[in-house]
């Protein structure tokens, strides 16, 4: 237990604390700040990242009173990465969040997620109704039937992705981890450092409504083309923080991109665990919604990405941000406002009760 290296602490905002927390079958790390008695709040990073994702928002909510906790996946960061791609199931990282969850104390938190994040925050609340208050999602939309090509290629928007010429649609990378695993991996761990900042670039609204270049990976055969490895390109440090995108390229170079990576290789095992949850994935807690208005993957604007959401979702609020996929780091205090305010809405606020017994 050590305070978290380059922590914002110095200049007041609450500590980030590193902990880790074993079991026989797993190995989770994770970051931890706020009053250990406030209400719970467990943030959930997506791919390719880890729990310092949400530093902006672990601190801000710290700072309120609450209990926050973000701590690395499954294959992520410090965390356990088993060899076997058949762990990644999604399955296995609510079970990891479970014993979790329940080492620290087992009060219903709230669960917010980026990402695959937002997989694994909308999969514990269908599957684990008693623990989740609230639900949190960001760039995701959850899918009740879960999280799979044969639940998201079907909404591709065709106006953008003729069937034609883009079967798998935006997707099209997604696929190519199913049938050349090796090569979207490899070209990844070709130059670590490289890769992640290539992925961490701010959204562009000139993209919207155009051909993505994730949609053009199987024909470049990889998502650096030709070249299987990313272009020399510079992190943006509006995104990460050069300390903490030290942190990151330092943990994909000691793990690889191969475990991470299998959670994209799992869909037949996913949509079975999907099907086993209560009342088909609805979920009866408040859920809110965040989009990133120029996300060109994930957007629900325009189309129907969000249809099956919106559907399975009893209480749901959908707020836009004008930002692309990395919300948690383009919008940093745009976040943290949404989110307080529909923590205020929804009677979630740490003055409202909830605190640890």
């Amino acid at each position: 237990m050590t305070d978290f290296p380059e922590s914002s602490s110095a200049t007041g905002a609450p500590a980030l604390v590193q902990r880790s927390f074993t079991t026989p079958r797993h190995s989770t790390a994770f970051l931890e700040s706020g009053p250990v008695d406030g209400p719970l709040l467990i943030l959930l990073h997506g791919w390719p990242s880890i729990g310092l994702i949400w530093r902006a928002q672990l601190e801000a909510f710290a700072a309120d009173g609450w209990h926050c906790v973000a701590p690395d996946l499954r294959g992520f960061g410090a965390s356990s990465a088993p060899a076997d791609r058949a762990e990644y199931t999604i399955e296995e990282v609510v079970t990891d969040m479970v014993e979790l969850h329940d080492h620290l104390g087992g009060a219903p938190a709230v669960w917010a997620g980026h990402d695959w994040g937002s997989v694994v925050a909308g999969a514990v609340a269908a599957h684990e109704p008693d623990r989740a208050r609230a639900v949190v999602l960001v760039s995701l939309a959850y899918q009740p039937s879960g999280h799979a090509l044969d639940t998201i290629v079907p909404l591709v928007d065709r106006s953008i992705y003729p069937a034609d010429e883009y079967p798998d649609g935006q997707w099209d990378y997604y696929r190519f981890y199913t049938t050349d695993f090796e090569t979207a991996v490899g070209d990844l761990d070709a130059d670590p450092a490289a890769s992640l900042a290539s992925i961490y670039r701010a959204g562009d609204p000139a993209a919207v409504g155009r051909v993505a270049p994730h949609a053009l990976v199987t024909r470049n055969h990889g998502r650096f083309g030709s070249a299987h490895r990313a272009p020399a390109t510079p992190p943006d440090p509006s995104l990460w923080p050069p300390a903490d995108f030290e942190r990151l390229v330092d943990d994909f170079t000691a793990t690889g991109f191969g475990p991470s990576s299998a959670w994209y290789v799992n869909d037949d095992a996913d949509l079975a665990y999907a099907r086993r949850a209560p009342e088909g994935g609805r979920l009866r807690q408040p859920v809110l919604f965040v989009n990133g208005a120029w996300d060109v993957i994930c957007t629900v604007v325009g189309n129907r990405q969000g249809d099956p959401m919106r559907d399975a979702c009893a209480d749901l609020t959908v707020v836009d941000l004008e930002s692309g996929h990395w919300s948690p780091l383009e919008r940093k205090v745009g976040l943290v406002d949404v989110m307080r305010t529909w923590f205020r809405d929804r009677g979630l606020r740490p003055d409202d009760g909830a605190r640890a017994s």
